[in-house]
């Protein structure tokens, strides 16, 4: 099974990423956290990783693709796995087409978390409080809202029309429990 989440900053992409990841036992690759653990490395990339995220920018295809190539080959996603954070962008979604069609593998479910700005700020207001995260103050969770509309959210539309019976929008003003419990019968119910 491979599942892709969508969603702006915030959503619980990478929570409800990692809790059906676990539940359907695939790997959950976040490419979130693996820039966050490139980041303590300490050398030229996590230099220039730390100057473009600070500022709420998004990384680049290359250095993401790469990431994401990487990791998809490692054994244990050879049952499928969770994408969270990836693809934002037309030629992320490219490559990762490619890499799949190599492979004679297709993304089983879009799952598009929806929830409205009001949410999205204040979830990452309080985010910022607990993790400490640098890429939760308010001036970069506004940039980071206006790159994905700009740059994110047309991808999610391709992929709606692309494959819209496997495209699922999920309510994500939800608490996370109801949220998850949501996408588990959805994907419990579906042929994968």
């Amino acid at each position: 099974m491979i599942l892709i989440f969508f969603g702006p900053p915030g959503a619980g992409k990478g929570t409800q990423a990692s809790l059906i990841a676990h539940n359907f036992k695939i790997p959950h690759l976040s490419t979130g956290d693996i820039l966050r653990n490139k980041l303590l490395q300490k050398n030229e990339l996590s230099t220039r990783l730390k100057r473009v995220m600070d500022k709420g920018q998004l990384v680049s295809d290359d250095i993401l693709n790469g990431i994401v190539s990487n990791r998809i080959n490692e054994q244990d996603c050879l049952k499928g796995f969770v994408l969270d954070g990836y693809p934002r962008t037309m030629d992320q979604a490219l490559f990762l087409n490619n890499i799949l069609n190599s492979k004679n593998l297709k993304i089983d479910k879009i799952i598009d978390i929806y929830v409205d700005e009001k949410n999205i700020v204040k979830r990452l207001k309080s985010r910022s409080k607990k993790e400490n995260r640098q890429d939760d103050k308010e001036e970069v969770i506004k940039t980071r809202i206006s790159r994905y509309l700009l740059e994110t959210k047309p991808l999610s539309d391709f992929f709606k029309s692309k494959y819209p019976s496997d495209y699922l929008i999920i309510n994500g003003n939800h608490e996370i429990e109801k949220i998850t419990e949501d996408i588990v019968e959805i994907l419990k119910n579906v042929n994968l």
